[in-house]
């Protein structure tokens, strides 16, 4: 329904442009010299007109109809239906479904609700059906009277072109107000749930808690009824695993970005660098099903092995603890993290070694240094406050990552330093908090925004000293 009316809506602007553009080339020929405006501009006023006021009705539409029939139907549920939660909610689902011609779930319901269920959902149905014909009507009234607008103002003495102007102008303006207020979005969002969160977990607690068992039981005397929210062990499993992946990603990414700005031809670089960056173009789940299906068990049966080469001798305890290690483990994660990172710290050292004038070279050049002597004393110390902002950025970066750590790093929540232990980091246990059914009205759940509002103010605060130590260190060269 949505899509034939979005067709014919762009049939009737495309007339309209047509039109209105036709009767001011008209006016042109009887007239050289009396428009303002050229007619595509007049045309391209009309067309607006006749679209963005339709387009607007028929996107309130889309909005508020499934919501007002939820009301409506939600305010007048048969006698027949549920009294109690979270049943009753699920009969109002289940007639939703069987009104879009969709199938109820697997809830038994008696032969009695079963009828009110399909005459429920009949009359969601009718009810439907009269808000999109409404809808149409109102679409249908909306472009015409704004076609019929447009047209009146289709003369020669209108000022079309400054109009169109103002349109775009607005449209430029709204996109960057989505921009810009979508972080105060996310922080609002972030902080209130947080904030209730905290209204029932201390917050002291929970930045220095060492006891993390989020759930929550659903009687007072059930085992387990007050959970542990000390995320002390989250965020060491976020630092160590970020630490693993900088120690794989650094190094290999300042050399590789050193040997395509300095040492590579053009014919290399041409070949190399787009055959690196390849790598940033893959989905991190690939990443993660890499980590647990290839590098998890090849680690594991190294470590196994080596462990029973070490069994009966000197350090046993050393090769029974080896031969008991698994494919989820702190360093598969962070090693395979660092592989994606590569890419990214490649590329923005490439950029910044590349930006350090090539006078400074021959300037070292003509000293007499070497070319190795250039890079090491003259290209990276021009290019350090740059390269350490690139790598603060990676460590952002590495910090949010998600999908690699759930598959390959496990989900215990422990303070350890020991690589070949299994962790889980703040992105991981905001997955599973949120996963599946869940009452956001509980701690458990509410715990995750406050993990998430943690994680965006350490990420804030790596991107923010990134790009101070940019500018407080860069260098200007003429």
């Amino acid at each position: 329904m949505t899509g034939l009316i979005l067709i014919l809506l762009a049939g009737f602007s495309v007339a309209i442009f047509l039109l209105a553009r036709n009767r001011l080339v008209r006016a042109a020929a009887t007239g050289p010299g009396r428009l303002h405006s050229r007619p595509r501009y007049h045309a391209a006023h009309a067309a607006i007109w006749a679209a963005v006021p339709a387009l607007l009705v028929l996107f309130i539409l889309a909005v508020a109809g499934p919501q007002i029939v939820t009301t409506i139907t939600w305010a007048d549920l048969p006698s027949e239906a549920p009294t109690m939660e979270p049943f009753r909610s699920q009969f109002q689902y289940d007639a939703e479904a069987l009104a879009r011609g969709g199938t109820a779930s697997a809830v038994t319901y008696s032969e009695g609700q079963l009828q009110a269920l399909n005459a429920h959902a009949a009359r969601i149905e009718s009810l439907n059906g009269r808000i999109r014909l409404g809808g149409l009507a109102a679409v249908v009234l909306a472009a015409g009277i704004g076609g019929l607008y447009a047209w009146s103002r289709a003369r020669p003495d209108f000022r079309a072109r400054n109009a169109v102007e103002g349109w775009i102008g607005g449209l430029l303006l709204a996109c960057s107000a989505v921009a810009v207020l979508t972080t105060p979005g996310i922080v609002m969002s972030l902080v209130w749930e947080s904030l209730r969160f905290f209204q029932t977990v201390s917050p002291l607690e929970f930045l220095t808690g060492t006891h993390w068992s989020p759930q929550i039981a659903i009687r007072a005397d059930q085992v387990g009824s007050s959970g542990g929210f000390g995320a002390v062990p989250l965020f060491v499993g976020t630092f160590l695993i970020m630490m693993i992946a900088m120690l794989t990603a650094a190094p290999i990414g300042l050399m590789a970005a050193i040997y395509l700005a300095e040492y590579a031809s053009s014919f290399q670089r041409a070949w190399i660098k787009p055959m690196l960056e390849v790598l940033a173009g893959i989905p991190t789940v690939v990443y993660g099903f890499f980590a647990a299906l290839t590098v998890g068990p090849a680690f594991r049966s190294a470590f196994n092995g080596l462990g029973g080469l070490l069994v009966g001798g000197p350090f046993n305890d050393l090769g029974l603890y080896l031969m008991g290690v698994q494919n989820q483990m702190a360093l598969v994660a962070g090693i395979v993290m660092g592989i994606m990172l590569i890419p990214f710290v490649s590329s923005l050292s490439d950029d910044i070694i590349n930006a350090v004038p090539q006078s400074l070279r021959d300037g070292s050049y003509a000293m007499g240094a070497t070319r190795s002597e250039t890079i090491k004393r003259v290209v990276l110390p021009a290019a350090l406050p740059g390269v350490a902002g690139a790598m603060l950025l990676a460590v952002s970066r590495a910090i949010g990552e998600t999908m690699i750590v759930t598959m390959a790093a496990g989900l215990q929540a422990r303070i350890t330093a020991n690589p070949l232990e299994s962790v889980t980091t703040v992105t991981v246990q905001n997955v599973t908090l949120l996963t599946g059914d869940q009452e956001f009205d509980s701690p458990k759940t509410l715990s995750a925004f406050g993990l998430g509002l943690a994680l965006f103010a350490v990420t804030l605060l790596l991107n923010v000293v990134a790009l101070r130590i940019v500018q407080h260190y860069r260098e200007q060269y003429d």
